[in-house]
């Protein structure tokens, strides 16, 4: 099923990202454990990203088919413009079309690893934008892009980096997934800038990624300009020779931004799994979304505190 679908039928849709193995034994672990424990939490359809690069190309497409084959389960191929010419994504997607896969994630990417900055191919594209457009006049695919709460790191000025956001609509993504953030005033914020300034009206999906260690996340903050809040900082460096307590706490507060966020009204949440379902799981039980969990509207402890704190910080932010 189309994205653009899922999200018509749905008012929540709760999706889930992988990325390729890297190794065969860790590609036997996946297929065996980790796609069947994420699956078991029914979300509604999964991603799949390729390396930095344009490296793992292919075995994207074969994890994205084998999903769908394997478990009758909808998934979303990425494509990037790092490392091939428009030929090279030709050939992907007319690949992904036999092998019936009808959503792509469509993005400019991250050049390869130990080379700083992007160099488009010669005959690929440059932006997203251009990316998208193609993989829309190629024809047969719902196309999702990527917005930044934060703004892109290679753009000073967060507010141009959202036009180019509405652009990537424009252009014709039926979807925009955000990259990660620790703060929901950024995604407010750029969400109600989307919508109220700029007039977009396709589904705007949060990213979350919980926590599991402080120096990976610091690691993966600094690659993708994502800022860690005081507030969060202070935890992650106290919990910072403590895994298990690191993870508690990723699970703890992702579990109020995203009960915050549904209250607000998200039309879906995209999880980072980083190809593991133990936080995602805990996380969608507190927020009583995992299967066979109480129905109720998503409620935890402290939620009525944490809403009243967040409630006078705006109220005294307004007055300022």
């Amino acid at each position: 099923m189309r994205i653009s679908e899922l999200h018509q039928n749905r008012n929540l849709v709760i999706s889930f990202e992988l990325f390729p193995p890297k190794t065969p034994e860790a590609e036997v672990k996946l297929f065996e454990h980790g796609i069947p424990e994420l699956i078991r939490l029914a979300p509604a359809f999964f991603t799949c990203t390729y390396g930095a690069g344009g490296s793992t190309r292919e075995k994207t497409l074969e994890i994205v088919t084998r999903i769908r084959n394997e478990w009758s389960m909808e998934a979303a191929a990425h494509v990037t413009c790092v490392g091939g010419s428009r030929d090279d994504i030709a050939a992907y997607l007319t690949e992904a079309r036999q092998n019936g896969i009808v959503n792509i994630v469509a993005l400019r990417g991250d050049p390869p690893v130990g080379d700083p900055a992007f160099r488009p191919h010669p005959d690929g594209f440059k932006h997203a934008v251009e990316l998208i457009r193609y993989v829309v006049s190629f024809g047969g695919f719902d196309v999702v892009a990527a917005g930044y709460p934060e703004g892109h790191p290679e753009c000073s000025d967060k507010y141009l980096d959202w036009q180019r956001c509405r652009d990537k609509v424009e252009a014709g993504a039926m979807a925009v997934f955000t990259q990660l953030f620790y703060d929901n005033r950024d995604f407010l914020e750029f969400e109600d800038h989307l919508r109220n300034k700029l007039g977009v009206k396709v589904p705007i999906v949060p990213g979350v990624l919980p926590i599991l260690s402080t120096p990976q996340i610091k690691r993966f903050c600094g690659l993708c300009g994502a800022k860690l809040p005081p507030r969060v900082l202070e935890r992650l460096e106290a919990y910072a020779d403590d895994h298990k307590a690191c993870r508690q706490y990723g699970i703890d507060l992702a579990t109020e931004m995203c009960d915050e966020l549904i209250r607000h009204g998200v039309p879906g949440i995209h999880f980072y799994t980083l190809d593991r379902a133990d936080s995602v799981g805990a996380i969608l039980r507190n927020l009583k979304l995992a299967p066979g969990s109480d129905s109720s509207p998503p409620r935890h402890r402290h939620t009525e505190k944490k809403e009243g704190e967040m409630q006078r910080k705006r109220d005294g932010e307004k007055g300022q």
